[in-house]
């Protein structure tokens, strides 16, 4: 959602605020936790990334974008873990070089399979459904013809 309001909103403020106000309204629904922000600013890049690497869709963009969207993602947030927790890292590269090892070892082996991997690969299957669905309406509908956003 963030790549694709970074690539077709008109207006930059509705690319920003939709993923945002999307975030805020599930993290109501699930709990707000002390790394939102990391969560947030990530999305947040996304959509910049989105502005800045979307100009011209293709499907091989669109993949790129995802996969670096899924790795910032990810770097972001393990930050934000090493940051924020209470001395369970030390605050040193090699204690955050720990925190990013440990958070490939949780996604790695989970009852859901590999889930970094199917995080990554659940980000590149909704990114190209999402990209490639609005491409195809557009060749269907006389009225989104020619609109390069929305």
């Amino acid at each position: 959602m963030a790549l694709f309001g970074g690539a077709h909103f008109k207006s930059k403020r509705w690319a920003f605020l939709v993923p945002v106000l999307a975030l805020l309204v599930s993290d109501a629904l699930l709990g707000f936790h002390s790394t939102m922000w990391a969560v947030y600013g990530s999305f947040i890049l996304m959509v910049a990334i989105g502005m800045g690497f979307l100009k011209k869709i293709t499907a091989g963009r669109v993949a790129g974008t995802a996969l670096l969207s899924s790795v910032i993602f990810f770097l972001i947030t393990n930050f934000a873990v090493w940051l924020n927790a209470g001395g369970f890292y030390p605050k040193t590269f090699m204690g955050l070089m720990a925190c990013y090892g440990a958070g490939l070892q949780f996604y790695q082996y989970t009852v859901f399979g590999n889930l970094f991997l199917n995080s990554v690969m659940g980000d590149l299957f909704f990114s190209l459904l999402l990209f490639g669905s609005f491409e195809w309406l557009k060749s269907k509908s006389p009225a989104l013809q020619g609109t390069e956003s929305v």
